[in-house]
């Protein structure tokens, strides 16, 4: 049978229907030769059930219409016809009991058992696959775009089937290939990659070999970060593998391992499985002796695991909470400071003993330093949000937050803002706080916040002003704050929407014994507003109406 040279290298010539045909000749061979074998018995018997199955898959592989012009199927064929040659040849061996030793031989049977059902297995993926209904074109005879991108389709099909066809090595080339294809046209691929695909690197990725694991795990990286295999990845069972590479792999596989399992985590259901496989201890880990980039996703999956209530105490005795706050204090990337705080602040919303292990460890010190910053982040002012009724004011204050929340007020986002004026309602229960925050600055800052388009944020600064005007000294900056009084008239509309009427009719409330207050109120619409709000029942508005319309009435008198 055909075989040429180019460039002084040996080249096979021969086609798929001859490389069937010569498996062909050779499966009557090896099975009249091993059935007169008379020595090991059971090993033989074995390798006879197997050749008996060959028949089947060669006429499986032959009948598809596709057969003669898939690569994959001749190299198939290939390895089917080395293994029937290597059976007939230790049948001749057998036969003639010339062989080295019993033990040599008996590992070589074993060997060739093992080659036959990778035979019978990929013969099976082969047609399985569907890879065969994808006849592969050269590129030179491809005619239109529309040709082109089916010959491409079918060259990706045929690298993906590679990945589960074949003895390890030949998976390794094809993940090689599959890794530069991915760097070119990820697009693609992502296109045309099924479960089994999925199914398929989930396996490699517990290779023996580290180079294959590593080079697996940032095809897998690069399917998590697509978003389109998520469901597909948790259900192949990729989060365990990913979690030992995060123990032990490489510093590339870590980092690879560490960014799929942050996108992964970002289910519930991934968040609660990563827990009950043991993830969080190596996770921790990484959050301390990680290089930038694996520390910052590290901290970003626990952000998200923390995320699940139920799972918070386990993370707590871990020692998650000493590790957030070292990474506020001495995180490498600013990325890995933000998840720490947004992880403290899950922490921190609703269980009272977490809280006060946080405050313990000094976690309050560490994110009013983080504040410091131009931008402060909105996660580090929702934890201490959820932190400042647990410690007394005397505390706070000789740690310096009336001075980060002015800092929050004025430079932070909107949402910061939101927080910081939640955490002014939960701090001032009493006069000498609230004359405090007066006079560090918040009231005017509060009163432009009554201007946000955000509903919610102007309730609680309307909810922050009501309680403050309760001290004379902050009741009169507000009345002399130009803002004050049409900002706080404007959120008496009546609408199910604004949600701030109440702290709005409160404030307002405050502000009546001014003639000059009283007067702005009546001009900006109050009461037309408050006749509204009276039927609906809102506390204090009939009071204020009442006020307000006497008033109206003796201004009305002096002026005859």
């Amino acid at each position: 049978m055909g075989e040429g040279t180019e460039n002084g290298v040996l080249v096979d010539t021969r086609s798929a229907e001859e490389w069937l045909w010569h498996a062909q000749e050779l499966v009557p061979m090896a099975l009249d030769k091993a059935r007169e074998v008379k020595g090991f018995p059971g090993r033989w018997k074995m390798i006879i059930s197997k050749l008996e199955q060959i028949p089947s898959c060669l006429s499986d592989l032959s009948s598809h219409p596709f057969f003669s012009k898939n690569a994959l199927c001749k190299e198939q064929l290939q390895a089917v016809s080395k293994t029937l040659k290597e059976a007939v040849e230790l049948a001749d061996l057998c036969l003639k009991e010339k062989y080295e030793g019993k033990l040599k031989m008996q590992s070589d049977l074993d060997g060739l058992s093992g080659k036959l059902d990778l035979n019978l297995r990929d013969c099976g993926l082969l047609i399985k696959t569907g890879v065969l209904g994808e006849a592969t074109l050269p590129l030179s005879v491809v005619g239109s775009s529309s040709e082109s991108e089916t010959a491409t389709h079918g060259h990706l099909k045929e690298l993906l089937a590679r990945l589960q066809i074949g003895h390890l090595e030949a998976k390794h080339k094809a993940l090689d290939n599959l890794v530069e294809v991915m760097k070119e046209d990820e697009k693609s691929v992502l296109s045309v990659m099924g479960r089994s695909n999925i199914a398929a690197l989930v396996q490699l990725l517990t290779a023996t070999s580290p180079r294959i694991r590593e080079k697996t795990v940032t095809v897998i990286c690069s399917l998590a970060e697509s978003g389109n295999c998520e469901s597909w990845l948790v259900s192949e069972g990729v989060l365990p593998p990913l979690i030992r590479l995060v123990e032990s792999g490489s510093t590339v596989g870590k980092e690879k391992a560490t960014i799929s399992l942050q996108r992964l985590s970002m289910t519930v259901e991934t968040a609660r499985a990563l827990v009950g496989h043991g993830g969080v201890r190596p996770l921790i880990e990484i959050c301390q002796i990680g290089d930038s980039v694996s520390q910052a996703a590290a901290a970003s999956t626990l952000k998200n695991i923390s995320a699940v209530p139920e799972v918070r105490q386990i993370l707590a005795e871990e020692g998650i909470i000493k590790v957030m706050i070292n990474l506020l204090d001495c995180g490498i990337l600013l990325g890995s400071k933000e998840y720490a705080a947004e992880c403290l602040q899950n922490l921190t919303a609703s269980n009272e003993n977490l809280r006060r292990s946080v405050i313990s460890e000094g976690g309050i010190r560490s994110l009013l330093v983080y504040l410091d910053g131009p931008l402060p982040q909105e996660s580090a002012v929702g934890a201490l949000r959820n932190l400042v009724g647990s410690v007394s004011m005397e505390v706070l204050v000789s740690l310096g937050f009336l001075p980060r929340l002015f800092h929050v007020l004025k430079s932070g986002s909107l949402g910061a803002q939101q927080h910081a004026a939640s955490a002014i309602c939960r701090v001032s229960s009493s006069s000498e706080m609230k004359k405090l925050v007066g006079e560090a600055g918040c009231i005017a800052l509060l009163i432009r916040m009554l201007e946000a388009k955000s509903n919610s944020a102007r309730e609680v600064a309307a909810q922050a002003l009501s309680s403050l005007v309760a001290v004379s000294q902050n009741c009169r900056e507000v009345k002399k704050d130009d803002k004050s009084v049409p900002n706080l008239v404007q959120l008496l509309d009546p609408s199910p929407q604004n949600t701030a009427k109440k702290y709005a009719v409160s404030c307002l409330s405050s502000l009546s014994s001014s003639k000059k207050c009283k007067k702005l109120m009546i001009s900006y619409g109050a009461i037309g507003y408050l006749k509204k709000l009276s039927e609906m029942d809102i506390p204090g508005a009939k009071k204020l109406l009442e006020k307000l319309e006497r008033g109206k009435l003796r201004s009305l008198f002096s002026r005859k």
